[in-house]
């Protein structure tokens, strides 16, 4: 790779790090509503503090699944190198939500847990999105990447999955007003399709090099 192709492959100067404190604003906003300030979390502090956390934890999921679209509607190669973070970011939202009900909902009541684990559909859809996350945060090192190869590839396609789980989770969660969770389910159809009709294309141009007449 050039010098001038490295430095497109590398975010601007600051934006790296702007990216990573504005993906933290809003679990300062929580941890300060937890505390009592900005209007504190209402009559029902556990079920607002679940609500808000399961919110942001979809919202960054969304984002970080997002890069990759973002990347080739732009043509901005350095956007890729923020995926790692936001993920990362993404994860530790979701496992910021799965401690709050864990903890502070069920006070780690492991018979508790257990009921909400096989006989709460919602809990299990979360629970195994959250597994995926898990995985894929462990494996998002450079290290194994190297030692998994293209099988990292395909393991890390499980995002997909944990997305589609997510908005299951939100769906089964809804109890008459589904306008957010249709908002998530129509950016994640969305975000899919794209890589769906984007590599279609990508291959038909590929084809269609290779057949064309010398």
């Amino acid at each position: 790779m050039t010098a001038s192709r490295r430095q497109r492959a590398q975010p601007p100067r600051g934006v790296w790090t702007a990216v990573l404190l504005l993906s933290l604003v809003p679990a300062i906003w929580i941890g300060m509503r937890a505390l009592g300030l900005l209007g504190g979390l209402g009559v029902n502090p556990i079920e607002k503090l679940l609500e808000l956390s399961g919110t942001h934890a979809m919202i960054a999921l969304l984002i970080a699944l997002s890069v990759t679209p973002l990347r080739q509607m732009t043509g901005l190669a350095w956007i890729v190198r923020l995926r790692r973070m936001l993920g990362l970011v993404a994860f530790g939202y979701v496992t910021a939500h799965a401690l709050i009900w864990l903890g502070v909902d069920l006070f780690f009541d492991w018979e508790l847990v257990l009921y909400d684990l096989t006989e709460r559909p919602f809990v299990m859809v979360g629970f195994a999105a959250w597994l995926i996350l898990l995985v894929l945060a462990v494996t998002s090192t450079n290290a194994a990447q190297r030692w998994l190869k293209k099988k990292w590839v395909l393991l890390h396609r499980g995002v997909y999955v944990a997305g589609v789980l997510a908005v299951l989770h939100f769906l089964w969660l809804a109890r008459a007003d589904y306008a957010e969770v249709a908002l998530y389910a129509a950016i994640l159809a969305f975000l899919l399709g794209w890589r769906v009709v984007y590599r279609w294309q990508t291959r038909r141009r590929i084809h269609a090099r290779r057949h064309a007449p010398a």
